[in-house]
């Protein structure tokens, strides 16, 4: 079973507030990932570079599966 892109948002939006991180902007300076790729990563029009996987994880606190399926790029 994948995440859907509105199962994404939801995920990211509670998974930022509980971080204190509230937004893909301090998202962004957190992870030196640029916003707008955010954006599209949790809206699933993206799929994750490999290089931005560990700053992901790092920032969100989360496993590398769990993020890839999170974005649904891997099935749980």
């Amino acid at each position: 079973m994948r995440f859907t892109p509105k199962q994404t948002q939801d995920w990211a939006q509670k998974r930022l507030e509980v971080l204190g991180l509230f937004t893909f902007d301090a998202l962004s300076q957190e992870t030196g990932i640029d916003r707008g790729t955010l954006s599209r990563y949790f809206r699933q029009e993206r799929r994750p570079s490999i290089d931005a996987i560990e700053p992901l994880c790092k920032s969100l606190k989360v496993s590398p599966e769990k993020l890839l399926h999170v974005l649904g790029a891997i099935d749980k």
